[in-house]
């Protein structure tokens, strides 16, 4: 038995404000904070809510301490439609599985073989018996790239490194946790994430080919949950505070951005996916420090930020360049909400300078727009240098002799230092 002292310590240590609302399980009723009560201007609301509809946003919800402040649909988008959450699945699907490690059905410590079996990849058997869930949800399996995030035949999971070799973005192991979980818990899926969160919190919505599916307010919350570490209106779901504060802090050295199928700001440097090169600086760096977020292909996005109490969540089509996970949009959105204060208190410490690229997806000529003077970089996805050369009021480079791909596009301009990523 722990000591009582460092029980009431770690209870503590658990985000619970007195003041912190949460929806009834059913109908649509929800309390709301009028957005003066948190000294945000009209005018600034308006240019935020413009710059979403610019950018292809179906939905946007602003929650402070589990009451809505801001929320809009675009044209012919209602509250009640449905939409896929892409990679913000995997968020989820860690809290299932710390629910069901909760219950004594799983350990993340355990091979994933003892649930899947042997042979459940091609990676030689004293290879693939070192995989655990916890390399599934850090993303260091160490098993190789496959664009075929469909197929997961033990044929499409080959050995590439050691388990914590490598962080790469590996959808298929994040998939195949739902099928530990199924196997652990022999419940599909959907009727698992009812039982373990969805009706405690009156999470709606559906899984399908491993996506979920569902409303803004759903998405919502999910991210209050989150806010709560695991505790919904006095109800603990999750009661395993070393998980709870694995998810949400660097789960390796590699990419100290990425928890347990959670992406971390705040950090010192961050990997993208795709790509094998660490970027120095935070990963958002226009938002708060100690902010996690699920993040989408298309730019589906659920952003909690404890310290002030914030859950945010943006659905849509893509707001710009098409990458799963993070996106300059996320830069983007952050400066605006930073901004809604008619005197904004952000704890920002340095802008970085607005500069944009394209087109992206590019075929023969990149435009860097928006730097008057500095050098640029073409890295590939490995790091190594294809081009340098100096800007001089916009520049316009030639790519024809690049190969079809992902690249790094680093700037240097009145000593910041900037990397945007484009398809050629």
């Amino acid at each position: 038995m722990r000591p009582l002292v460092l029980i009431m310590c770690l209870v503590i240590t658990r985000y619970v404000d007195a003041q912190m609302y949460f929806p009834p399980n059913t109908g649509n009723s929800w309390e709301t904070t009028d957005p003066s009560e948190l000294g945000f201007c009209q005018e600034n609301i308006d240019s935020l809510y413009a710059h979403l509809l610019e950018k292809n946003s179906r939905s946007f919800m602003l929650l402070k301490d589990g009451r809505i402040v801001l929320e809009q649909y675009a044209p012919g988008v209602s509250q009640g439609d449905l939409w896929y959450w892409a990679s913000c699945g995997k968020s989820l699907t860690a809290y299932l599985v710390g629910a069901a490690q909760d219950q004594d059905l799983m350990d993340i410590q355990l091979p994933t073989s003892t649930c899947l079996g042997e042979g459940w990849t091609v990676a030689p058997p004293e290879k693939e018996i070192e995989i655990t869930p916890f390399h599934q949800l850090s993303m260091t399996t160490g098993l190789a790239d496959n664009d075929d995030l469909n197929c997961l035949d033990p044929e499409c999971l080959e050995y590439f490194v050691d388990v914590g070799e490598r962080w790469s973005y590996f959808s298929q192991g994040s998939r195949l946790l739902s099928d530990v979980l199924e196997e652990v818990t022999d419940q599909g899926l959907n009727a698992l994430t009812d039982d373990l969160i969805g009706d405690a919190i009156g999470m709606d919505g559906f899984w399908l080919a491993y996506v979920r599916w569902s409303t803004a307010r759903d998405m919502a919350r999910f991210g209050l949950l989150a806010l709560n570490e695991g505790i919904w209106d006095g109800d603990t779901l999750l009661h395993d505070l070393d998980y709870l504060q694995a998810m949400t802090s660097p789960s390796q050295t590699l990419n100290p951005a990425y928890g347990l199928l959670w992406w971390l700001n705040g950090q010192d440097s961050y990997l993208l996916p795709g790509l094998d090169l660490s970027i120095p600086g935070q990963l958002i760096p226009s938002a708060p420090d100690d902010m996690f977020c699920a993040l989408g292909l298309n730019d589906q996005k659920i952003y909690v930020v404890p310290s002030q109490g914030l859950v945010v969540v943006r659905q849509g089509d893509a707001a710009g360049d098409v990458f799963p996970g993070p996106s300059g949009f996320d830069t983007e959105l952050w400066e605006l909400i930073s901004a809604l204060e008619c005197e904004p208190t952000s704890t920002i410490d340095r802008v970085i300078p607005t500069w944009s690229i394209g087109p992206n997806p590019v075929e023969e000529q990149l435009t860097i727009r928006g730097i008057q003077e500095g050098i640029f970089r073409i890295l590939d996805i490995r790091g190594r240098e294809l081009m340098i050369g100096s800007i001089r009021n916009n520049t316009l480079i030639s790519t024809t002799h690049l190969e079809k791909g992902t690249y790094l596009l680093e700037v240097v301009s009145d000593g910041n230092r900037e990397v945007k990523r484009f398809v050629h």
